[in-house]
């Protein structure tokens, strides 16, 4: 499955911003989806998950409450809203996809394909 990214760009702090992820075949729904985020100088880290089938997410601490993961299956697509933004949200972010058991999904390890990034910066 091959991945594509849209919606970054530039906000001020307490701004929203929506991403989207397209996937391409038909094995999407077999996917949990995952989006994680890289800042310069730190390593990849998971942002939100969603199962493949039941709809359930999964948040990291840091941006739970301010993110919200989504999926539609009919469109294989998979979206990230972001609201009131942060400068630490500041990263590039990827979507992904894993076939590993829910309890892994915050796992990077685990994601077989990743989509290219898309820049989102917040300026304070």
């Amino acid at each position: 499955v091959q991945l594509q990214a849209y919606g970054g760009g530039l906000v001020q702090a307490g701004d929203s911003l929506g991403l989207s992820c397209v996937a391409s075949g038909r094995t999407f729904r077999q996917f949990h989806m995952g989006w994680f985020r890289q800042a310069p100088g730190k390593e990849r880290e998971f942002v939100a998950g969603i199962n493949r089938s039941s709809g359930v997410t999964r948040y990291a601490d840091s941006v739970k409450g301010r993110f919200t993961v989504s999926r539609d299956n009919t469109k294989n697509t998979v979206y990230l809203q972001m609201n009131d933004l942060k400068p630490e949200d500041t990263a590039v972010y990827y979507c992904a996809v894993t076939q590993i058991v829910w309890s892994h999904v915050h796992i990077t390890d685990y994601y077989t394909n990743w989509g290219q990034g898309t820049q989102v910066t917040v300026s304070s």
